[in-house]
């Protein structure tokens, strides 16, 4: 009985740390981090983005921007964001949104934008986003352009070439060893080239072995059809009468 219950609790405890461990993975994947915070006069904007994605993934971002003073008419607000292609230096644009335009905001008003931006997948490394930002407070004009980086993408891609490479280091070493215990050498391109040259030698001196010894079988056999011929040919000879 107490066996039972032992593997009862048992049983409980893996189903719950398992529990743990997806919800712990679901959290860091959807994780996000805040990349952009800044207070300008009249207007404070927060920019929260996902940590880190994948090529094929999403980032997921979120904009509030905050009225902090009367009077304010945001012209226009537009977020862009960029990535590499390739992780190069090359800018490829992946999402322009027009957030805020021809709007007059309310004092100590908040004001959220949630947006999903796909990352191809020929595109990794860290991506940027640009906001365009042009408002007035009463007659008083304001124009901001902030530029700054914000989700990583991983490069899967590296990572599985890395492992490839990895795995084929190992199986180098385990050829090196093979090679070592056989030939008492490590396996270099030196190396292979010398018992290569050795391994032709062999054959060439295996192919004249082996001409030799057919010669010799061929002479062999001639000899003793020779001698057989011979002996037959004497016992059939009629012998000679003695009388």
């Amino acid at each position: 009985m107490k066996k039972i219950k032992t593997l009862i609790v048992i049983f409980v405890l893996v189903n719950l740390t398992l529990m743990l461990v997806k919800c712990t993975t679901a959290q860091t994947a959807n994780e996000t981090e805040q990349f952009f915070s800044r207070d300008y006069a009249g207007i404070s904007i927060r920019f929260n983005a996902t940590r880190e994605t994948v090529p094929s993934g999403n980032i997921t971002i979120n904009l509030c921007v905050s009225c902090t003073a009367k009077n304010v008419t945001v012209h226009h607000l537009n977020l862009s964001v960029y990535g590499f292609r390739y992780g190069q230096e090359k800018i490829f644009l992946l999402n322009s949104t027009s957030v805020l335009k021809d709007a007059s905001l309310v004092y100590n008003d908040t004001y959220s934008y949630n947006y999903s931006v796909p990352v191809p997948t020929d595109v990794w490394d860290a991506t940027h986003a640009k906001l365009d930002l042009k408002y007035t407070i009463v007659d008083s004009s304001f124009e901001y352009n902030p530029s700054f980086p914000i989700t990583v993408v991983k490069n899967v891609y590296l990572e599985e070439l890395k492992s490839k490479l990895e795995s084929l280091n190992a199986t180098y070493w385990q050829l090196n060893q093979t090679f070592w215990e056989s030939f008492g050498m490590n396996l270099t391109e030196e190396n292979l080239a010398q018992l290569n040259e050795t391994y032709w030698q062999f054959k060439g001196s295996q192919s004249e072995l082996d001409t030799t010894r057919r010669v010799v079988a061929i002479l062999a056999i001639t000899t003793v059809l020779f001698v057989a011929t011979t002996l037959y040919l004497v016992m059939r000879k009629p012998k000679e009468r003695w009388w």
